[in-house]
Formats: structure tokens, C-alpha cells, sequence
């Protein structure tokens, strides 16, 4: 996370589990994917609600009502789930961390998923921004590793504030010339 500053906000002022830091480590940037993978879900979500109120507002005259209420409560109810609901549990524990030892990913809702990689084995560090990554302020973050056998990189999409991001990674493990 980051202070209207610019600057990382302190380890102690971050919620992250303090179980996934060894003795010493300090926390330098601790985020969440962009927020503008919610966007999408939204309004899907208020799509599913309108469109699933309208429906209820035809049926309510008929006969069979209660039955047609029903099947409206579970198709919206399994659409906005499947459609809103688990996107935003998946953003919500989705972790990218970087400390002054290394750089973590963790994410999942009901299994969980960790990726590390040990800031003494990055090799380089790249940036990606489009156009709309541009104006949202965000990017994604390509980092090469010793550690990567066949020498490709490993992508972080939706980084909020990559640029910032790039250039504390670029600090953690020493610069490069």
C-alpha cells in the first residue's frame, strides 16, 4: 500500500499476515489487483438485479408467481455469485508483497496459491502499461529470475501504481546499471 505521498506506508500498518514474514523482514509494498477488475462484476451485478426485477414485475399477475419467483431468486441469485460475488472474493485475497528479501503472491478463496520469488535472484525487472493501464494507473509487472529455468519471466498483472511498484523492486534488490 502507499501514502498520498508516494512512499510505502510502514510494515505495521499494513494487514498482512505476520506468519509469512521471517525474523527481520521488513514489508516494503503490500497490494491488492487493481480495482478496476471490479468494474466488470458490478455491473454485471446490477445487470442480473434490473433484469431479474423486470422479469419479477411481468410474472407478478400470473398464476404460477410463487413457482416463477422461485427460479428468478435461483438463477439471479447463481448468476450474481458465479458472476459478482466470487470475482470480488477473489480480488479481496489476492496479496502482492514485496519485503526487502523477497517478492510474494498470494492468492485463493477456499485453496490457496503462493508464488515467491527471493529478491537476490532477480535478474530484471519490467514494466507494462496500455493505454487504459495508463489512465487507470496501473500496469503489469514482468519480473526474470535466476531462479526461472527456461529464462522466461513471470507476469503480475493490474498492478496498482506500477511504476512505483517497479522502482521499490528496482531499490530492494540493489538497482542495476
Amino acid at each position: 500500500m502507499w501514502s498520498t505521498s508516494g512512499r510505502p506506508i510502514p510494515s505495521d500498518a499494513v494487514a498482512f499476515p505476520d506468519e509469512l514474514l521471517t525474523d527481520g523482514e521488513r514489508l516494503l509494498v503490500h497490494q491488492r489487483p487493481h480495482a478496476k477488475l471490479l468494474v466488470l462484476p458490478a455491473m454485471l451485478f446490477v445487470l442480473v438485479c434490473g433484469v431479474g426485477g423486470y422479469l419479477a414485475a411481468l410474472l407478478h399477475r400470473a398464476s404460477w408467481w410463487g413457482f416463477g419467483a422461485a427460479v428468478l431468486t435461483v438463477v439471479g441469485g447463481g448468476l450474481v455469485l458465479w458472476f459478482s460475488a466470487a470475482p470480488l472474493a477473489r480480488w479481496f485475497t489476492t496479496h502482492f508483497v514485496i519485503t526487502d528479501r523477497r517478492v510474494l503472491v498470494r492468492e485463493g478463496v477456499f485453496s490457496r496459491v503462493g508464488f515467491e520469488i527471493p529478491i537476490s535472484r532477480i535478474d530484471s525487472v519490467h514494466l507494462r502499461q496500455g493505454l487504459l493501464d495508463r489512465i487507470f494507473g496501473c500496469g503489469t509487472l514482468s519480473i526474470e529470475s535466476a531462479s526461472e529455468a527456461d529464462g522466461g519471466a513471470v507476469h503480475f498483472g493490474d498492478i496498482p501504481n506500477v511504476e512505483q511498484v517497479h522502482h521499490t523492486l528496482r531499490e530492494a534488490a540493489g538497482g542495476w546499471a
